[in-house]
């Protein structure tokens, strides 16, 4: 008698274990080196604790560690659930996961101590790079394994986005960390000068585009219309999007060499590339938030639901700022500014947190084999985030755009009335606020630990029963329209 083959959701609860256990420790570093931003004192005088050596901790930690481990982990999930086959290549789908974790504890230990190339989003040095890129084409041996067995013809939208973000952040972490060994601690670039500038950025601002837009538009387009239980308000708008978003992306990089050495006509065509961005991403928001047409009422006692409904709001508003920024004539304003800083949480914190967290919480009861343990802390979390997103973002935008008027402020002789420092001072309240922003962010992930810690408690004691893949096909209309049924 032959046994029906079951989904590998191990691999998965692994991976959202290690989601939110990143998320604690990097939005803890985020809250340390904000407070060190109001008393600077707090570092001790320790190197390590300092904020250009913790800074990079906490975006390493926040988006590849935290997010890298949400997006992985639902990747596995949805490629098996829209294919109706088990994960290939079960031991490697395993070794992704501890080689992803090795390369981000890696990363997170050596940068403080100062070994880091100094690359924005690419600090770890050579040989961290070389696992990761091991890891990631494991990863994608894995995705693309299970999507060449699948046994439905058609390939649902998230996965063509789940692919698109596979491949072009494999090629840029390779292209961006060509470089000569000199020691264990460190190399040295192949580019140099605006050429290593224009390729960090291509790299630097693709990062955004395909693991914090792409990837997570994937886990949107997947879990959106499961948690709302209808189909996608429109399959074939998510494919034009699909196609307007990879291939415009790619080429607005430039807008963050603004008024710099880049030649001023790249400089137009990241501008130019910018505004046109406009419309695919408004068009993924569209599409998430009018999924939610006629079952609004969800809303009211569906946390998760919530989470993703504030997530797309936050991805059309944090798309169209970004787009308002990237016109030189606002970027002589905001570049440089705590605008900027304003931006990236708005889009980070707004959009990609928001859209993960709830993702996390539709996909824990499913592969845990129980309801969440509380669904009070997860509305007493989503206002917690909400609330906090709000105070930071605010707090930032308004110092940013007091620190750029005084920056551009001059006297009749052309002097600038205002010094570097005398801006700080201004400000420097806006640092508290952004701060207690942070905690209560926090604090929100700490519930979430807690709440999924206690539904992990029914797969502690008990053997999960392996969830087995359907027999039987959904015909091509069903697949076309709604990811509800998977």
């Amino acid at each position: 008698m032959q046994t029906q083959e079951t989904y590998n959701d191990h691999v998965v609860r692994l991976f959202l274990l290690a989601s939110v256990v990143w998320g604690l420790i990097g939005m803890s570093v985020g809250v340390f080196i904000a407070a060190e931003l109001y008393w600077p004192n707090i570092d001790l005088n320790i190197p390590a604790l300092t904020f250009s050596r913790l800074r990079p901790d906490h975006t390493f930690g926040v988006i590849f560690a935290f997010g890298g481990s949400a997006l992985i982990g639902t990747c596995f999930y949805v490629v098996q659930r829209t294919g109706h086959v088990r994960l290939a290549y079960t031991k490697l789908a395993e070794f992704v996961f501890w080689g992803w974790q090795l390369a981000c504890a890696l990363s997170m230990v050596t940068m403080p101590f100062g070994l880091t190339q100094g690359k924005e989003y690419a600090e770890p040095e050579w040989w961290i790079d070389i696992l990761i890129a091991v890891v990631w084409i494991s990863f994608a041996v894995v995705f693309f394994g299970t999507l060449a067995r699948r046994r439905i013809r058609h390939i649902y939208v998230a996965n063509w986005y789940y692919g698109a973000f596979i491949i072009a952040v494999g090629m840029m972490h390779i292209v961006n960390n060509l470089a000569l060994p000199v020691a264990l601690s460190r190399s040295v670039p192949i580019y140099s000068g605006v050429v290593d500038a224009m390729v960090q950025w291509w790299y630097g601002h693709n990062a955004v585009a395909f693991i914090l837009t792409a990837g997570f538009l994937g886990m949107m387009y997947y879990f959106v219309p499961r948690q709302a239980q209808q189909p996608l308000w429109s399959y074939r708008f998510s494919i034009v999007n699909f196609w307007a978003l990879i291939s415009v992306y790619m080429w607005a990089g430039a807008h963050h060499l603004m008024y710099t050495a880049l030649p001023d006509w790249v400089q137009s065509v990241g501008m130019a590339f910018s505004l046109i961005l406009v419309m695919p991403s408004w068009g993924s928001a569209a599409n998430g938030l009018m999924t939610f047409n006629g079952v609004w009422h969800k809303l009211k006692e569906d946390a998760a639901a919530k989470f993703m409904v504030l997530s797309l709001i936050f991805y059309g508003a944090s798309t169209m700022e970004g787009t308002i920024m990237a016109v030189k004539t606002v970027n002589t304003l905001s570049h440089y500014t705590e605008w900027t800083v304003a931006h990236v949480h708005s889009g980070s914190l707004g959009w990609v947190a928001m859209i993960t967290i709830g993702s996390l919480y539709a996909l824990a009861p499913r592969v845990l084999g129980q309801d969440m343990h509380s669904k009070k802390a997860m509305e007493a979390h989503f206002w917690l985030h909400l609330t906090g997103t709000l105070i930071y973002v605010i707090a930032m935008w308004s110092a940013g755009i007091i620190q750029g008027l005084m920056w551009r402020e001059i006297d009749a002789d052309g002097s600038l009335v205002h010094s570097f420092l005398a801006s700080f001072e201004t400000i420097k309240p806006f640092f508290a606020l952004r701060w207690f922003g942070g905690c209560l962010v926090l604090t929100g992930m700490s519930l979430m630990a807690w709440n999924l810690w206690h539904t992990a408690s029914y797969a502690r004691r008990n053997t999960l029963k392996p969830i087995p893949v359907p027999t039987s096909e959904p015909t091509y209309g069903e697949v076309e329209t709604s990811a509800t049924n998977y």
